[in-house]
């Protein structure tokens, strides 16, 4: 799944990364942000402008996650919220960022 990179799970989602170095070592590549990996400390995820992106995106995907469930009446669930919000409004989302910290 992650193959040759970091696989971090935050609130049953997951997201994979490289750091170097660190993926070569196979009892390192999984690990829940639950509990702290003993190899990371909170400068490296409070500092990470990868992770500070992560949990952006992540913040979007959910608000449309709730939008599009109130619309339907329903849980539409996670995955759906994820693809959707990828073909109608990543790229938009990304250049928004992108512009905004210009």
């Amino acid at each position: 799944m992650c193959k040759d990179r970091m696989r971090f799970t935050i609130y049953n989602q997951s997201i994979c990364i490289n750091i170097p170095n660190m993926a070569k070592n196979s009892s390192l590549t999984e690990h829940s942000l639950d509990s702290e990996p003993r190899y990371l400390d909170n400068d490296f995820m409070h500092n990470s402008s990868l992770y500070k992106e992560f949990l952006a995106e992540r913040d979007e995907i959910l608000k449309h996650k709730w939008i599009e469930s109130e619309k339907a009446g329903n849980d539409i669930g996670f995955e759906k919220a994820l693809l959707d919000w990828i073909q109608k409004h990543r790229s938009n989302w990304r250049n928004f960022r992108k512009n905004k910290k210009a």
